[in-house]
């Protein structure tokens, strides 16, 4: 029986590549995005051209009700739920002292926030099947901290503990909750670093590389197919957090 997948965050960077290695593996995808309409009808075509039909939703996910809209559309249209791939997230370079009231909302509300209503309002249909396999995108940062950047680091820490303690409280019904936390991943995130200060840091990773979407991806794969981790944060980074 043909699985279904929601990805969030699904029209760039980890997320396009999650959708598209998923989508050529058989699995029915609802790509969702905010802001990246082009991209994500670009994904869209890209994958027609393969003969693979996925299905994109624009949806700020850092409120409720486009949560539910994704939700409900996915459970109307195909029944069911069986991935959920929490990986909307948004990163802010900034001196903490700097940060405002705004900033701290905005980064928790797209980072965490959305990863908490996402997964509470797909999981009734999770429990109900007795099947399910949901992977929060972490960060490296939310497992060490990142100078400049706490309030992501808050953020994905956050996501870091959901995920744990939720494995706990969904694993009698029979749904995996696991997080993969990427190191430096060659994305426009971290277009942020200049060419010389990702020099720098490839030379402090163990395999002296920056990695790319396509790892974390297969991460994933492996993750929808294993019928036993449950709990985890997989740091993928080279070596670069040991």
């Amino acid at each position: 029986m043909e699985k279904i997948a929601i990805i969030t965050g699904a029209s760039k960077g980890i997320g396009k590549e999650i959708a598209k290695q998923l989508s050529q593996s058989g699995i029915k995808i609802i790509a969702g995005y905010n802001q990246s309409e082009k991209e994500a009808k670009q994904l869209k075509e890209e994958l027609k051209k393969q003969n693979i039909e996925i299905d994109i939703i624009k949806a700020d996910i850092s409120k409720r009700e486009n949560a539910k809209k994704i939700i409900q559309y996915t459970i109307e249209k195909y029944k069911k739920i069986d991935i959920l791939i929490n990986n909307a997230g948004i990163s802010e370079y900034k001196i903490f002292t700097e940060e405002t009231d705004e900033d701290f909302h905005k980064i928790i509300n797209t980072n965490l926030y959305s990863t908490f209503v996402m997964t509470q309002e797909a999981i009734p249909n999770m429990i109900q099947n007795k099947n399910g396999c949901i992977i929060n995108i972490s960060s490296i940062w939310g497992c060490i901290g990142a100078s400049m950047e706490v309030l992501y680091s808050a953020s994905k820490a956050g996501i870091n503990g959901l995920t744990k303690a939720l494995a706990k409280e969904l694993g009698p019904s029979n749904i995996r909750v696991n997080a993969i936390a990427p190191g430096i991943i060659n994305t426009k995130m971290n277009q942020k670093f200049t060419k010389q200060e990702l020099e720098q840091i490839q030379e402090e990773i163990p395999l002296e590389k920056i990695g790319n979407p396509e790892d974390i991806a297969k991460c994933v794969k492996w993750l929808i197919e294993d019928n036993y981790t449950t709990g985890q944060i997989i740091q993928i980074n080279g070596g670069w957090a040991i």
